[in-house]
This record gives C-alpha cells, structure tokens and sequence, in this order.
C-alpha cells in the first residue's frame, strides 16, 4: 500500500505481551495508568474473538467488517467509545466486566448504533483523534524489541488526558436511545438475543444515583436512564431471538480472551487468586502459563506452556506464547521453531511473522537475515502502517549491510509514527544512498515531500513539490 496519512490502524500500537518486556525498560511501561498514561494494545488472537463476536453485527448494521477497526485500550476503567469513523474503541477493563458473549456484543451492537447513526462528536478532540499519528505495532507475542530502546518505548505511551479527550463524546440522550434501538435491530438482524445489552445495562444500573466523578466513564458519555433501560427491555423482549443463548464455543472464546488479558494485564499474584491451580479449565492453565511468564519463571511457564500444547497441538497462539517466552530469555534459537510452527499454523496473521522476522534478526545468521526480510516484508504487505515492522526491517537491512534500505525503513517508521521531521531526515540519507531513480529512491522522495518541507529544503535536496 501506498503513503497515507499517519492514521489508518491506531490500534497499530503497544500489545499486551510487550507489557512484561517494558516493564524491565527505563520507561514507565506502555500499559500503565494514571499519569503514566495508556495505550492501545494489540493481540491477533483477541482481535480474532472481537471480529467473530462483533461481524455479524457490524454486517447487521450495513458497514463492511473488514473497514471497521477495532482497538482495545489498556485501561481498567470500564468504557467504550467510536471515534473517527468506523473505528470502535473497547477498554479492556469493559471486556474483563462482562459476563457473557452476550453482552459484550450487545455493547458492541450499542457503539455500532453511533457509528452507522453518525453520532461521532465533532469537536476538536475528536478532530485530533482522526488525524492522530500512528504508534508502534506489536502482537501480545513480541516485546523485547523495546528492551533497551527507552526512546521508542516512550513513543508509545499516550497520554492519559489524550484519551480522555477522545472518549468523552457527550452522546446526547437522545442518541443513546437511538443507539439502543439501533442495537436491538441488529442484535435481531444477526439472530442475536437483546438480553445482554439490557443485563449489562442493569448490572450498571446503580450507577445513575453517582455524581460524574464517580461514574465510569462509559456512563458518563452514555447517560443512563431508567426509562432508557425500560425502553430497551421491552423491545427486545418481543424479538423473535430474545431466547438465544450463547453457544458453548462462544463462551469458551470469551473466557480465553478474559484469562489472557488478565494475565498480561493484572498482577500475577491477582491471577494465580483468580485462577488458582485448583480450576483445571484452559482458560484458567492459560492464564497462570502467563502470569508465570510474567513473573519471568521461564522453565514452569514453559512447561505450562507445553501441557496446553499438548492439548491443543494446532493452537498457533500457544506456540507464539512459547516462542516469546524462549525469546524473552534470551534463547533465540530456541524461539525460532516454536514462532515459525505459529506462522505454519496462520500464515494470514501478520502480527505473528514480525515474531517470527524479530527472533530471525537475534539468530543473525545471513541466510536467517534474508528470511527475516522476507517475513517482515509479508507482514507489511498487510499492514503497511505497521511501524514495529518497519523498524526490525531497518534492523535486519543494517545487519545485512545494507544502510540504504535501512535508513529508508526507518524513515518509513518514522512516517508512521508521525514523526515527519525524523522521517525526512532518515529519506534525505536513504536517496543518498539508493540508486537514482529506484522505486526505493523515489519511495524516499514521496516521504520527504510528505514530511511538509519548506521551499528552500527542497531547494537544497534538489527536489520539485
């Protein structure tokens, strides 16, 4: 794909299995709260849950599945918002609230009401967030790229007060309800039952007799009214599919998705309390395999790891969570196969072949170089915003002696992030070292002309705007 603006994917940002790894580097990590700020977390196999449960709606509703993005937010508070666009928002501290498949798609069903009703605030915040640059991308299975690169590390924390701004959208009530019957069309449209919606609706309830300062953000930009949640339930109680309930499988992908973001998110000692060793369930064994992964306790989460494998030899999840266990200790070789056995497992999974390009770059073997271009340049075949991709693709070009194309890497991650000035100045070197009139050389130019040069800039590099 061709040079855009620096926002197609903001969920191009920080995953969840990058977490442990940051928290060794000397920034604040990347997830963090507060102050410190939050980000936006990506993981292949979540996404994967978040479509299936949310597609049919999103198709329900007339918009295309593949158009709408959504991003997971690190952050507890419980929240949910659409913003610029087709772009949904969901914290994981919402997801980790709800009880069943049901009402978590109700959720979804609700925000897919705002996007397809045009409900999207116009404000100047929401005008940022549409243009917001793009931040790093990594799967819940790379992390040590960051280790001891403070500054990039530091890139992808947003602040705290940036997504304050972008959630609080003030629907008016009367969107809300519109937002409700929206959903219950939906809901009904994709054979779906309402009754989740009203059950998260009313699990909240309590919270309409709170001042602002005590409510959760998602109530304080969807008001809540008793006569909204009446509204609602006698709707969706006459639908023809008010009696569907979640499938068994439903509820197996709900539960995984709750365990591994608790396991990367919370502390281990809250994990093993929640999933102690007495529950035997996957989701339980997954989520203790990672938080002893978290708790850097490499041989007992490797031998977790490999009794979930044993169950589940096909799960390319498992064998990402292995390989970056391996590669977190340090043992790249070991890595590899278990990476490599991912990407066998889902070859259209572009988050995974970065795992598998980044450990190639730590093997640095020239025949293990070339493959890890080749991997990379897969990935960014399908995300081409992906600017952690560009960055170990600069990597791998400089260990393979090739300053040219790495410096054209680099001032495509830099594009990305929206960091045009540094990206300029990585194209400006990269033209002087790739052939005139390459396809390489003319991508350095289209940057530089991109990065908003002056006259006399262009001037000086010989270059027509």
């Amino acid at each position: 794909m061709t040079a855009r603006t620096p926002l197609r994917r903001v969920k191009n940002a920080i995953a969840g299995a990058a977490l442990a790894g940051l928290l060794a580097s000397p920034v604040a990590p990347a997830w963090a709260q507060g102050d410190t700020g939050v980000s936006i977390i990506r993981d292949t196999e979540i996404e994967e849950i978040l479509h299936e449960d949310a597609d049919p709606i999103f198709i329900a509703a007339g918009l295309d599945p593949k158009a709408v993005q959504i991003h997971m937010i690190s952050d507890p508070q419980l929240n949910a918002f659409s913003a610029g666009g087709e772009q949904l928002f969901l914290n994981t501290g919402l997801i980790q609230e709800t009880k069943t498949p049901n009402e978590l798609i109700g959720v979804i069903a609700h925000e897919t009401g705002h996007i397809a009703g045009g409900h999207i605030a116009r404000s100047g915040a929401m005008g940022r967030a549409a243009l917001a640059p793009m931040i790093m991308s990594i799967g819940l299975g790379i992390l040590a790229a960051l280790a001891g690169a403070p500054d990039a590390a530091a890139a992808l924390v947003f602040n705290s007060g940036y997504f304050g701004e972008i959630a609080v959208l003030g629907y008016s009530r009367e969107q809300e309800s519109r937002a409700d019957q929206a959903a219950a069309t939906y809901l009904e449209k994709a054979g779906l039952s309402g009754r989740g919606l009203v059950d998260f609706f009313n699990n909240f309830r309590y919270q309409e007799v709170f001042d602002d300062e005590r409510k959760f953000p998602f109530f304080r930009d969807h008001p809540l009214t008793d006569e909204r949640i009446e509204d609602l339930a006698v709707r969706v109680a006459q639908q023809p599919h008010y009696g569907v309930t979640d499938s068994p499988e439903a509820i197996a992908r709900h539960e995984v998705m709750k365990a591994k973001l608790e396991g990367f998110l919370d502390g281990a000692g809250q994990t093993l309390t929640d999933y102690p060793e007495t529950d035997t369930s996957f989701p339980a064994r997954y989520a203790r395999a990672i938080a002893l992964y978290r708790e850097t306790e490499t041989e007992p989460a490797l031998r977790a790891i490999d009794a979930l494998i044993a169950d589940q030899p096909n799960n390319p999840y498992l064998w990402e969570l292995k390989g970056q266990v391996l590669f977190e200790a340090g043992r790249a070789r070991e890595a590899e196969p278990a990476h490599r056995r991912s990407v066998e497992l889902k070859p259209d999974a572009p988050l995974l072949r970065i795992n598998l390009g980044q450990t190639l770059i730590a093997v640095n073997e020239p025949a293990k170089l070339d493959e890890a271009v080749s991997q990379i340049r897969r990935a960014l075949g399908q995300e081409s915003d992906n600017a952690l991709g560009w960055r170990l693709l600069s990597e791998a070009y400089d260990a393979k002696g090739d300053p040219g194309m790495a410096r054209l890497a680099a001032a495509e991650e830099n594009f990305y992030l929206g960091q045009l000035i540094e990206a300029r100045t990585f194209a400006v070197h990269a033209r002087e070292m790739l052939k005139r009139d390459s396809p390489e050389w003319r991508r350095a130019t289209d940057i530089i002309l991109a990065s908003k040069p002056t006259p006399a800039q262009l001037k000086e590099l010989g270059v027509s705007g």
